[in-house]
């Protein structure tokens, strides 16, 4: 069954009975075959009424057509406004259309992949007149792109830097994410990175969290972790002495040739 839309009022009469006309219409732009039952028609406003067609049209399931029909004041001529194929609740539809920048995703990108960031991006401000600073006054798009030419002409370094917000959305992905406190390696763990021979310290107020892993025998090495983030591979992790492996005995030698073979 197709869901279709509820009745805006009483339709007018002259364009209710006008089924025929409707289906016809429809058979100008469609074969007969793909014209299904007549599901109904619905007042659109005054003497405007829509028809609506079952659509039997291949690899269009869910779909109905609509026709819509209008007729002038004390006039019995029926003028047709438009016919279009609509999809129903159920219909197949292509997803609603998503920006690229808003469909990648992290370890998306590829070699020569370019993924360009906006000039008012929340997560930066200018490096040169606005910081961390929340009393800083706005600057607009000119004032901006001046900041950027005489940084550029300088040879001051970065245009742009983290802002406030910035840090604050990296801190929060990071927490959440593989390296903070939450993952399984983290939950399993004995002891956690803030107290590891391994974990590098970051500059900044972000230093205070967290850290970057050093261990090349750690999932989490060359990453960045938090200071109560943790893994099986920490630098005082000791195995307890029944823990210990046992020691392998000595390789055995084959002593045999070919000529023992032949012997034999």
């Amino acid at each position: 069954m197709i869901a279709l839309p509820t009745r805006a009022g009483k339709p007018d009469a002259a364009l209710a009975k006008a089924v025929d006309v409707a289906r016809g219409i429809v058979l100008e732009v469609a074969e007969p075959s793909e014209v299904g039952d007549h599901l109904g028609a619905r007042a659109e406003g005054e003497r405007v009424v829509t028809h609506h067609f079952a659509c039997s049209r291949p690899g269009y399931p869910g779909w109905y057509w609509s026709v819509t029909l209008t007729r002038a004041k004390r006039g019995k001529d029926v003028t047709v406004n438009e016919v279009v194929l609509l999809p129903g609740d159920d219909a197949i539809v292509a997803p609603a259309w998503v920006p690229y920048k808003e469909r990648i995703k992290p370890g998306d990108l590829s070699p020569g992949d370019l993924l360009p960031v906006e000039d008012e991006d929340p997560r930066l401000v200018p490096t040169y007149l606005v910081g961390d600073d929340p009393l800083d006054p706005p600057m607009d798009g000119d004032a901006r792109a001046q900041v950027r030419r005489v940084a550029e002409d300088l040879g001051l370094g970065r245009v742009r830097t983290l802002s406030r917000e910035g840090i604050d959305m990296a801190a929060e992905r990071w927490y959440a994410g593989d390296g903070g406190p939450d993952a399984p390696v983290a939950r399993s763990a004995p002891l956690s990175c803030t107290s590891c021979g391994f974990l590098m310290r970051l500059n900044g107020s972000l230093a205070e969290s967290f850290g970057v892993c050093a261990n090349g025998n750690a999932n989490d090495d060359g990453r960045v972790v938090s200071l109560d983030h943790g893994c099986g591979a920490h630098s005082e992790v000791k195995l307890a002495r029944k823990q210990q492996p046992l020691p392998l005995p000595d390789h055995v030698h084959d002593t045999l040739t070919e000529d023992d073979f032949e012997t034999l």
